[in-house]
């Protein structure tokens, strides 16, 4: 005997759940979802059906999708702000502070990258949104009162506004969400150190007098208060 469906339920048999699901796996299939589809776009049905679960069995784990939202966000913002405040203390200038911050920027971002992923696509739609988003302001600020330090200590060119290089900066890491696939990338040295290379010594050479003609080096302005090269205090 086949009994009626009831009004309101959905009539799809689903398996009641699976061995092994806790909230951690449950979150990682969210956020691999919802970087999928869209926090916004992604349904309570669409995790159930990808966990392979009853609805039922989500609710048994969190309150709803939004506080699935909110367990990653602050997933990924724990990694930034444990960089943070560990740059904040560092006995060193300000641009040493700097490069640290942005290297364990980086570690945080590949170590928790579907996370921080889903972090950067936020747009401020819930409050949950708009939370991760001044925790990500006050950062960037954090980020801005470093490079002004550094300008002041002469160690980075004055010519360009903090926190402008600020997010340049940020931007250039925040990046690496998109393309870094760290199964796939070639051997090589870690990718911070790639970074941190290209940002703080550049990409051109240091050519010698066999340069080139027609290519001349480019001079190197001289630091705020500091000699440059060939010159002396006295001339």
């Amino acid at each position: 005997m086949i009994s009626a469906p009831v009004p309101g339920q959905d009539p799809t048999p689903l398996r009641r759940g699976r061995p092994g699901y806790d909230v951690a796996s449950v979150l990682a299939v969210a956020v691999e979802v919802f970087n999928e589809r869209g926090y916004d776009r992604t349904s309570m049905r669409d995790l159930a059906d990808r966990l392979g679960i009853a609805k039922s069995a989500i609710y048994h784990h969190v309150a709803g999708k939004e506080e699935l939202l909110r367990l990653a966000l602050d997933r990924a913002l724990a990694g930034l702000s444990a960089a943070a405040d560990r740059a904040r203390v560092l006995p060193a200038p300000a641009i040493e502070r700097l490069e640290h911050l942005i290297r364990s920027s980086v570690d945080a971002l590949e170590a928790e990258l579907p996370y921080v992923t889903l972090l950067l696509r936020v747009r401020g739609n819930t409050e949950v949104e708009r939370a991760a988003l001044d925790q990500r302001r006050a950062f960037d600020r954090f980020v801005a009162e470093l490079v002004a330090q550094a300008v002041r200590d002469g160690d980075i060119r004055p010519d360009v506004d903090a926190m402008i290089t600020a997010r340049l900066l940020f931007g250039l890491v925040n990046s690496l969400v998109e393309w870094d696939r760290p199964a796939r990338r070639a051997e090589g040295g870690p990718l911070a150190d790639a970074l941190c290379a290209m940002v703080f010594d550049g990409l051109r050479t240091r050519r010698g007098p066999s340069q080139p003609a027609g290519r001349p080096q480019p001079a190197r302005r001289p630091r705020p208060g500091r000699a440059g090269p060939g010159t002396s205090s006295g001339s």
